[in-house]
């Protein structure tokens, strides 16, 4: 990421910059990324294994900074550029990279391949980055929908073997990620999941879990919850994911904003396009939308501003083939100017921190209860910090 975004104070009491669209720059991956900061923790992230309790205590101790979440375009294509360019310096074959990066062995890996292609990355640990080319790389990838014999192996295996995802991952034919994510999100207390639209006191119960972890024990009721803790917490009938997407995408705003739900304005619209072009991103895969609120604008989710970047990216004919720059360019101009005080929706803001917990919560919309694109960080980590449906 290229910086922090400004505040939306700074947005707000500040005349908009003039903007021309010149639709000339192309995506050049020399242009200058984020820096890999302290020399020794960057050649500790590409040369030390360390899972994510490890990881949490080096930040606490020694003032660690690393980068979690989704890999950005840019990153795959450095990671792409950095496996080649090793393949090459080795002489190696297809064949011979593939055992290299599938090695069977944990004690077999070749260290030596994990560190050269993480320090082409700033602020990636080797595990990190040891996962997420194992998924992408991996021959039974996208297999597509899961058939109910499949299930039926899948659940077989776990009950012979735990969750021991790679040995289950040989059984069924499938990705150790994939067997990993289709039991806990799909057949794990199946016989008790519901579905649909939630009701009042699900949301009531909801709420009341994800506030008793959170900001009574001075946490961050959108970044800092366990959604597998949540769930178990509601007797397994609402799945990790249904936890997750319910309260990110519909409750906290509606806590946050005092029982009221708030809407979508021509003003938060303002605000994300200038916070977006404060950062100074080389491609808006590199955001981490949890960064985007502050004290002052903080009613939406990372997950809920992400889906609003893209509803208005979407918006612009032929986007598909315009780079990041490009698309900043016209947004920059559509939102040239801030709206009118009567286009801005009078509401009540209140700091996550301030939050209370409510005696009698309001609940929020009913919202979906299925999986979603893109959805932020604070998912349950393994102990070798991999994430359900997004990298560490």
């Amino acid at each position: 990421m290229g910086q922090p975004p400004s505040t939306s104070g700074a947005i707000l009491n500040t005349a908009p910059k003039s903007a021309k669209t010149t639709h000339k720059r192309v995506l050049d991956m020399s242009l200058p990324g984020p820096d890999h900061g302290n020399p020794d923790h960057a050649h500790m992230l590409a040369n030390k294994w360390m899972n994510a309790t490890k990881l949490a205590e080096m930040v606490k101790t020694q003032g660690l900074v690393y980068k979690k979440g989704k890999f950005s375009a840019i990153e795959e294509e450095q990671l792409r550029a950095a496996i080649e360019a090793f393949k090459a310096s080795r002489g190696l074959t297809d064949d011979q990279l593939q055992d290299i990066i599938f090695q069977k062995n944990e004690k077999g890996k070749d260290n030596a391949f994990w560190s050269d292609i993480t320090s082409a990355l700033a602020l990636r640990p080797i595990i990190a980055v040891y996962h997420h080319v194992r998924r992408v790389f991996h021959p039974k990838k996208q297999q597509g929908k899961w058939m109910p014999e499949e299930d039926a192996v899948l659940k077989q295996a776990v009950v012979d073997l735990g969750q021991q995802w790679e040995k289950v991952s040989e059984i069924v034919g499938r990705m150790s990620s994939d067997c990993r994510d289709r039991y806990r999100n799909h057949i794990a207390n199946r016989e008790v999941r519901v579905t649909g639209v939630w009701t009042k006191e699900e949301e009531e119960e909801l709420t009341a879990i994800v506030t008793e972890m959170t900001i009574q024990q001075g946490k961050d009721f959108d970044n800092d919850v366990f959604w597998g803790k949540v769930s178990d917490r509601m007797g397994n009938r609402r799945g990790r994911q249904q936890c997750r997407i319910k309260w990110t995408d519909s409750l906290s705003k509606t806590v946050k904003n005092e029982g009221q739900k708030p809407r979508w304005s021509a003003q938060d619209a303002y605000i994300l396009v200038h916070k977006v072009d404060s950062m100074n991103v080389r491609d808006d895969t590199e955001i981490d939308w949890k960064t985007l609120p502050d004290s002052e604008w903080n009613l939406w989710s990372a997950h809920s501003l992400q889906r609003r970047w893209l509803t208005m990216k979407r918006g612009i004919k032929g986007y598909e083939d315009m780079t990041h720059q490009e698309i900043m360019d016209i947004l920059r101009v559509k939102k040239a100017h801030l709206p009118p005080a009567s286009a801005a929706r009078k509401r009540k803001v209140t700091s996550a921190a301030n939050v209370d917990e409510p005696a009698d919560p309001e609940p929020g919309d009913a919202g979906p209860s299925g999986t979603q694109e893109g959805a932020s960080d604070g998912q349950d980590r393994d102990a070798d910090g991999s994430t359900d449906d997004s990298d560490a």
